[in-house]
């Protein structure tokens, strides 16, 4: 059932009109919702053009501060692509991702997680069972370019897709890395625009707890201990699903 439409003054007395108040996450976090709401159910198909700021500012009643940074988080996300002087576009969601198309609302992305957590722990642990050294040193390297960008929210969605298929190859088993591959990097971008402005990874708080998290399963891998690396790997998106199920995102 969908909640209905409310008005809401920001500090600066604006009114946002249509936009949940109760989850305290703040008006560009909700506005990039409604936003990705509409580009994944195809009501703003690839390649069409956002509604101009000043729209967005009438429609919703928010600053123009406010629309400006949904966009560069949808931009982030890699929902939209910004040229200046044109405005931003809808990119095409990877076809290899087409089953993340479904995906909409916050308990499809908990169930997502509830998914993940069952097939990633167990190519990790398989992982630390049938690695090659060649394997370990592309988690090593996956590892190294997540610390490195991760605070760059327009790439660390690569970055972290990019271990986590690193250690689904390094299953041995091609179903894992087959599994994950499809996925894509939406796995990594949905739960991350439900969650939490503090839980972004602009926070240095945050992305210090992902890189020692992303740690542990290599550490566990590379030590070859099957149990330490599914325990690691479930901490992992544990820790991610238990963010998302706070009391500010109870349904």
């Amino acid at each position: 059932m969908n909640a209905p439409k409310l008005t809401l003054r920001t500090q600066e007395g604006e009114v946002a009109d249509g936009l949940d108040r109760e989850t305290g996450r703040g008006l560009a976090h909700e506005l990039v919702e409604r936003l990705k709401g509409r580009i994944l159910s195809g009501e703003i198909s690839p390649g069409e053009k956002l509604p101009a700021e000043s729209s967005l500012v009438d429609e919703f009643g928010v600053s123009r501060t406010v629309v400006r940074e949904a966009v560069l988080r949808l931009q982030a996300a890699g929902l939209v692509e910004t040229f200046q002087g044109r405005g931003s576009f809808v990119l095409e969601v990877p076809e290899r991702a087409s089953g993340l198309r479904e995906v909409r609302s916050h308990r499809d992305v908990l169930e997502l997680l509830d998914f993940r957590i069952g097939v990633e722990s167990e190519a990790a642990g398989l992982a630390a069972g049938r690695r090659t050294d060649h394997q370990l040193k592309a988690i090593e390297r996956a590892l190294a370019d997540f610390r490195r960008i991760g605070d760059d929210p327009s790439r660390s969605v690569e970055a972290d897709f990019a271990f986590h298929l690193k250690v689904a190859t390094a299953s041995g088993n091609r179903f894992y890395s087959d599994l994950i591959g499809s996925l894509g990097p939406m796995m990594i971008m949905l739960p991350r625009t439900r969650l939490d402005p503090a839980y972004e990874m602009s926070d240095a708080t945050h992305l210090a707890r992902v890189v020692l998290e992303h740690e542990n399963i290599y550490d566990a891998i590379a030590r070859s201990d099957p149990e330490a690396a599914r325990a690691a790997a479930r901490v992992h998106l544990s820790n991610t699903r238990h963010r998302l199920t706070s009391e500010r995102y109870s349904d």
